[in-house]
């Protein structure tokens, strides 16, 4: 879950931190990184389509929240499926119960209260995280009838109960392992015993237990087979104060995965197993349980069904660094020390700095994937940034086909839906290297596009990802409780652009020019030869010439190949491809420039009678910067534009992506005339063809 970041600047580390004080030897100290990560997640190009699947019940916190991001529909925040092949559905709600969901209707049922449970301990009241936190079904459960749940204690299980390992100083919370058997397997009801197994004492009120769970590769007979793993956070203050360094400290289970073996007894309470392939299991002075530690919030994991089986972790950031590691046993993932693969100093409490020279010493495990979170400038550094990463899946089911070798996860918060390939998702010990991650779009089943803010009525949408038996994905908001199936994938801007065809279009009788004078045609091209003046009116582009040829299209496809002429000297050079025209202050136009760093250039635009106004979704207002730039040279270029009248989507491709470099959706205008122009620069057009279906 995301943290209310503590991070005051002190005037002297705000110096420090900006005037970079030499060093003895005359060294320059390493000032901030301002934008850890300046590439943004890239367009996809592809959208998944999602049916809705369910809603379960509305729900409240143990006691009233006074944090309004508690304030929640329900607070489900998983959904699976049981290993018996019963086809039954479970979800978790972190208020306290848990839910099946009948297999046919979805309809849900209380299949066992948890926090009735353990009243008047059990607690949700606050912490993103808290209450009963996640359950994880043995996977020979058809027979032994055994499931594992996380939840949270408070209240005068403070002093009746002592954790089982080291717990932080200043104790306020227990983080609960508890074992349960039920007498029918079957039963869609609970009936049976339950044990604690685990006790883990936490000083704040975030970041406690996250996931648990069972690799789903391992067989019976392997060595993994019936291994719990277990996601333990740093308790919100894992990097400050009596509880610094506790994810770095192997004396303490704060900060770390733990693997355990629920069916052994050689654990200091005798109530579990500590697995002896464990990494540093009968080592003095260190908790044998650890698998991997150096983390502040390890909020989802899943194993990759296919390839070579890697186990990937979605790491939470406390600046500005969501993550996603290729775990592997005794790995170091470097918080408090690192955040991401950037330095994370405690004097600033507001900036990362570049790693030392040496830190390849340390060894940390850096992410395969990442991004940072982009704040504005007017960000105080003191408050939630609005972005937290949570985990999902290496697709590898059956009926999507386009989403298979793709790590699918999500920004809790914003809801934005992302993906990296797992075959691009490689270690690198010096930080570097990272999997591209793209951004997915969304759509009903209707094909009309939408985003999960609208799909869970709320800003704050609280997304994760969820996966049944099969390997099919769902997601699930607490923002409205419901949960969605993933069915089918869609192009973006995928819509009927035909039956008319434009081609050959080079004459001067071809086209409208704004002003002729400028233009020339040659044959084979069309010329803007001539930089075309500011006009009065909105701003808008300055020279264009709309196609004549042909008709005003709705959906329209538009091919060719473009040039731009103005010297490779000058960098905020252009053309522009136009859709929608109606006349001369209504339109939209694509920007295609060798510079994406002010709001003017290298995107998509409308102009509706005043001002150009910028519509596509690559801009990032906080960083002032577009997709990449699209043209830097002198050469030809091919360029695609699909726009889709009905829905108002439209992306750009450039030399034949399979990915657009551009996409937007805006509704201002459902048909119009093409063209092709600039602002103040020359270029020039061949090969045009334009396919589209009328307007009516």
């Amino acid at each position: 879950m995301t943290k209310l970041r503590r991070c005051l600047l002190t005037t002297s580390a705000l110096l420090a931190a900006l005037l970079a004080v030499p060093t003895a030897a005359g060294a320059q100290t390493p000032g901030p990184i301002l934008d850890p990560i300046p590439d943004d997640p890239a367009p996809a190009g592809l959208g998944l389509v999602l049916q809705e699947f369910a809603q379960l019940p509305a729900s409240q916190p143990s006691a009233p929240p006074t944090d309004d991001r508690l304030k929640r529909y329900n607070r489900i925040n998983y959904v699976g499926e049981l290993p018996d092949h019963s086809g039954r559905m479970f979800a978790p709600d972190l208020n306290g119960k848990l839910y099946f969901l009948d297999k046919k209707t979805h309809t849900p049922h209380v299949y066992l209260d948890v926090g009735a449970t353990f009243q008047p301990d059990f607690y949700s009241a606050s912490g993103l995280g808290q209450g009963f936190g996640f359950v994880a079904f043995h996977p020979d459960f058809k027979k032994n009838g055994k499931f594992y749940t996380t939840h949270v204690e408070a209240n005068g299980a403070l002093t009746s109960k002592t954790p089982d390992l080291t717990p932080q100083p200043k104790t306020k919370f227990h983080g609960v392992i508890d074992e349960w058997t039920a007498k029918n397997p079957k039963a869609d009801t609970f009936s049976g015993t339950h044990r604690e197994i685990l006790r883990i004492g936490f000083s704040g009120q975030i970041h406690n237990l996250q996931q648990i769970d069972f690799n789903p590769n391992a067989r019976k007979g392997d060595r993994d087979y019936g291994k719990l793993y277990l996601a333990v956070g740093d308790g919100g203050n894992g990097n400050v104060g009596d509880n610094g360094g506790d994810p770095q400290n192997l004396g303490v289970p704060q900060g770390k995965i733990l693997r355990i073996d629920p069916s052994g007894t050689n654990s200091a309470n005798g109530k579990y197993g500590i697995p002896a392939d464990n990494p540093f299991a009968g080592q003095a002075g260190k908790v044998g349980e650890i698998y991997a530690y150096g983390m502040r919030d390890p909020h989802r994991f899943s194993w990759d069904t296919g390839g070579s089986h890697r186990l990937f972790l979605a790491h939470i950031g406390e600046h500005e660094i969501e993550s996603i590691h290729d775990i592997r046993a005794g790995d170091n993932l470097g918080w408090s020390e690192r955040e991401g693969a950037f330095t994370f100093n405690k004097s600033d409490r507001c900036h990362l700095y570049p790693l030392p020279e040496d830190d390849a010493k340390y060894g940390y495990n850096y992410p395969v994937a990442a991004y940072d979170h982009d704040p504005p400038a007017d960000w105080n550094c003191s408050s939630d940034s609005g972005h937290a990463i949570s985990g999902g899946y290496v697709y590898r089911g059956s009926k999507i086909p386009a989403l298979r070798g793709k790590y699918l996860f999500t920004d809790i918060v914003d809801g934005r839906l992302f993906y990296t390939e797992e075959s691009a998702m490689k270690r690198d010990v010096a930080g570097r290297n990272r999997a591209q991650i793209y951004q997915l779009s969304a759509y009903d089943t209707a094909g009309n596009p939408v985003t999960m803010k609208q799909l869970a009525g709320d800003d704050r949408v609280d997304l994760r990802y969820g996966i049944d038996a099969k390997g099919e994905l769902y997601l699930l908001a607490k923002a409205n409780g419901k949960v969605w199936k993933v069915v089918g994938t869609r192009q973006t801007a995928e819509c009927r652009t035909g039956p008319a065809r434009v081609s050959h279009a080079t004459a001067a009788k071809d086209w409208t020019p704004v002003t002729p004078s400028k233009w020339q045609f040659p044959g084979r091209e069309v010329v803007l030869a001539e930089a075309g003046k500011e006009r009065p009116g909105p701003r808008r582009p300055y020279e264009y010439a709309v196609l004549a040829k042909g008709p005003s299209y709705g959906s329209v496809n538009i091919e060719a190949k473009v040039r731009l002429d103005t010297p490779v000297t000058q960098k905020d050079r252009d053309v522009i491809l136009i859709f929608d025209y109606q006349d001369d202050t209504h339109f939209a136009y694509a920007h295609l420039s060798t510079d994406n760093s002010i709001y003017p250039h290298n995107g998509i635009f409308v102009v509706n009678g005043a001002d150009r106004l910028r519509i596509d979704q690559q801009w990032n207002a906080n960083r002032s910067h577009g997709a990449p730039p699209s043209i830097t040279d002198a050469d030809w270029h091919k360029v695609r534009l699909t726009h889709c009248g009905a829905t108002g989507e439209t992306a750009v491709y450039v030399d034949g992506g399979k990915r657009p470099v551009m996409t937007a959706l805006d509704t201002t205008f459902a048909s119009g005339r093409v063209g092709f122009g600039s602002f103040d620069n020359i270029g020039r057009l061949r090969d045009l063809t334009v396919t589209g279906a009328p307007a009516k």
